[in-house]
């Protein structure tokens, strides 16, 4: 069995099937694991989510800020940025089959083995891994009962910009929201910048890409997240990996092979 991990998809449907050609993925044998953000901009994300959901049993899924989108716009709990690339996804007879096993997928992921430790955006370093696995399994049974409605209807929002172990209600489930799917640049403390989404260099003073605070040895696994297309992949370390290539953006898809960490692109831009 291999083990493959994919940066975000956002309805690019094509690169993904030209990527997973190329590596010869055969589902019945291998793993394909998804930092999220399956859906959106691009320009196929009905024919990804049909094809994602054919093969469901080889993947391993955390959820991005777009996959939550779609769900709350699919189900009727918000009517705000309603892109025009979601419109076949949302009028297409098995939209609600597809937006229920979406919600069904984690926040956070790892192996059995613990090598590695999957979100969309990242684990920020005041959050031991157990912490992080604990406050995703949290959220993951709010959007799994009948609790949904309600998460999904104050979701929207930038506070509490700062975590602490004593939030409670809405503005701890919107926090490890924000966390798991928004979480670019934050303090040391924690606090995020929720507006910022340029390149690292650029980052407000008092901030730093969220991965500079953990320490090299502070976890036993190695992250991978996407969400954060500008950094081209560069996190300057081995033991967090970036996925976001920005394919979506005419750049390229990345694909990592989690056994031997070998890399494998498919050009994404405009012919």
């Amino acid at each position: 069995m291999a083990r493959y991990a994919i940066g975000d998809l956002q309805g690019c449907y094509q690169p993904l099937r030209q990527l997973l050609d190329q590596i010869a993925f055969d589902p019945a044998n291998d793993q394909l694991w998804l930092v999220g953000d399956l859906v959106n901009r691009g320009p196929d994300s009905l024919e990804t989510l049909r094809f994602l959901h054919s093969i469901r049993d080889s993947l391993r899924i955390t959820l991005g800020n777009h996959d939550l989108h779609v769900i709350a716009l699919a189900k009727g709990y918000t009517d705000r940025g309603r892109h025009p690339t979601l419109e076949a996804l949302l009028n297409a007879p098995d939209c609600l089959e597809l937006m229920n096993w979406l919600q069904q997928q984690r926040l956070a992921y790892r192996d059995p083995s613990g090598d590695y430790l999957m979100s969309h955006a990242g684990i920020p370093a005041i959050w031991s891994s157990e912490q992080a696995l604990s406050l995703a399994a949290e959220l993951e049974a709010v959007l799994q009962s009948d609790k949904a409605e309600a998460f999904f209807l104050e979701m929207y929002g930038n506070t509490p910009l700062c975590w602490s172990d004593d939030l409670h209600g809405v503005d701890r489930l919107r926090a490890i929201t924000n966390y798991f799917t928004r979480m670019r640049a934050c303090q040391q403390d924690g606090t995020l910048e929720l507006k910022f989404k340029g390149i690292a260099a650029d980052i407000p003073a008092g901030y730093r890409p969220w991965f500079e605070w953990q320490a090299t040895s502070a976890r036993k696994e190695t992250l991978l997240f996407g969400h954060w297309a500008a950094l081209e992949c560069q996190t300057g370390r081995d033991d967090i990996i970036a996925l976001d290539s920005g394919c979506v953006w005419g750049r390229c898809m990345t694909l990592l092979n989690l056994d031997t960490r070998e890399l494998h692109h498919c050009d994404c831009s405009k012919p």
